[in-house]
């Protein structure tokens, strides 16, 4: 079977499964991130297991990509990854994509320096296709892929966000 049949074949049937029982598509998510050595994390989750860390410039150990490389990845990969599945859904034949994510940033709200709001300024992604199919219906894809892609509304839209602090005090 090919890769686009596949993926159309498990989308549909995945869609129908929850379009017949949608508590089978609901749960919660948890990924466990502990501090390793100075800035070095071990993040966890089921059967992934990853490092990440800041730079040496910013007091880190270079043991892996800083968070701001897998936000930015999360977001790439989640509509690359869309794409893909919707033009599979649509039987649009892509022969190639990529997604490039950029982000301005100003360094000085992330240390408290000035007036500045830490994060993003803007964001953007360019979306470069390989496809014979019209570019009408390769922008109907890519617009449908867009409106359902759960990292697109992570990051243009408020989340809820709730902080629970858990202290252990140690004695001597």
């Amino acid at each position: 079977m090919d890769a686009a049949k596949n993926i159309r074949t498990a989308f549909e049937r995945n869609a129908k499964a929850l379009g017949l029982k949608a508590s089978i598509g609901q749960g919660t998510a948890v990924t466990k991130v502990r501090v390793r050595e100075g800035l070095t994390c071990e993040v966890e989750e089921g059967p992934w297991k990853f490092t990440v860390d800041m730079g040496e410039k910013s007091g880190g150990n270079n043991a892996g990509p800083n968070p701001g490389v897998l936000g930015r990845a999360a977001l790439g990969s989640c509509l690359a990854i869309g794409y893909m599945m919707w033009a599979a859904r649509h039987g649009l034949p892509i022969r190639s994509l990529e997604v490039e994510i950029q982000a301005d940033y100003d360094s000085r709200g992330y240390h408290g320096v000035g007036d500045v709001v830490p994060g993003y300024k803007e964001i953007r992604y360019v979306v470069r296709v390989e496809s014979n199919a019209p570019e009408a219906d390769v922008l109907r894809v890519l617009d449908e892929a867009d409106a359902h892609s759960d990292y697109l509304t992570v990051f243009a839209r408020p989340q809820k966000l709730r902080r629970e602090v858990r202290l252990s005090f140690l004695t001597d």
